[in-house]
């Protein structure tokens, strides 16, 4: 029950309070305990000027919440960060505000974990090669996620910017256990595992090279004209989604391959199905997990950090 007392918390507890394995687990968990994605409400998406204003609202047992965020794609330029915002969290019963925390750290560990909790379940269990697409903070995020599942050993970053590039790689010269390079989209022919971090509104890489064991996780987009995959992956491979109905309004990768003809809409396979054992990845070809970011997903860790940070 709220007391009335509001708490605030900044990037740096809302990381401390979420640990990378904990938030995977805290996911997955939750769709095991019958959270339905697809009750979610949509995502309210409003164009300006120099971007977009986002609200994601959410309710469950415990808790309710709203993400308020921006996305400015001019902002990377500026030494800024693209995605900003903060999450007010309400108690489910009286509907009034126990916590607002900082939203750009909580969407960081979010996205990053939901490819992880996907991942975990469609993954080759003995990957260790990782090529990352994208060096802003979600491929790092994604690196770190995806360490945190399987015992990565190679990973290669693939970026536009050089610079980018090398600030990237520079952050990983003291690792001890693992190789990180930079490369071209040809590494895929290679990998166990593929992310894709970026705000590309066209394939990143050729379908046709991804080996039969690899796992590819999209998340760079929650538009339906852009894309990271091309159809020849979408054809190639079981898809996940979070949600049908959000995949299909939102998610560019699927929505232009079943305009192509590339997917069949009744063939995805839902993340909640497959943590829940109700469907199963088809190890002889690849798997690709398409994620635009759910409201759910926020709210779930966000009651986890309130949680932690609160005692």
């Amino acid at each position: 029950m709220n007391d009335g007392t509001i708490a605030f918390f900044d990037a740096h507890a809302v990381r401390t309070a979420l640990p990378m394995a904990s938030a995977i687990a805290a996911l997955q968990h939750a769709l095991r305990d019958g959270l339905d994605p697809e009750a979610d409400p949509a995502r309210s998406v409003v164009p300006v000027e120099h971007g977009q204003l986002l609200l994601m609202p959410s309710h469950a047992a415990r808790y309710a919440g709203v993400k308020i965020a921006s996305v400015a794609p001019a902002n990377p330029d500026r030494g800024l960060p693209r995605i900003q915002g903060s999450y007010l969290l309400l108690d489910a019963e009286t509907l009034g505000p126990v916590a607002v925390l900082d939203g750009i750290a909580l969407t960081a560990v979010r996205t990053a974990a939901v490819s992880a909790a996907a991942a975990d379940l469609l993954a080759v269990p003995d990957a260790e090669r990782l090529v990352v697409f994208g060096t802003g903070p979600q491929a790092h995020s994604h690196v770190e996620a995806l360490r945190a599942i399987r015992p990565l050993r190679h990973i290669t970053a693939v970026g536009r910017d050089p610079q980018r590039l090398a600030r990237f790689l520079g952050q990983y010269e003291a690792a001890a256990d693992v190789v990180v390079e930079a490369g071209t989209p040809d590494a895929v022919a290679d990998a166990d595992l593929v992310a894709c971090c970026t705000t590309a509104r066209t394939p990143l890489f050729d379908g046709s090279a991804l080996p039969a064991r690899a796992t590819v996780v999209a998340v760079g987009s929650h538009e339906r004209d852009a894309r990271e995959v091309d159809d020849e992956t979408v054809r190639r491979s079981t898809v996940v989604v979070e949600a049908r109905s959000a995949a299909l309004r939102e998610a560019g990768d699927v929505v232009l391959a079943v305009e192509s003809g590339a997917l069949d809409p009744d063939e995805l396979v839902t993340f909640a199905g497959l943590a829940r054992g109700e469907a199963c990845p088809d190890d002889s070809r690849p798997r690709m997990f398409k994620s635009v970011g759910m409201a759910w997903e926020d709210l779930v860790l966000a009651g986890v950090a309130y949680e932690a940070l609160r005692n």
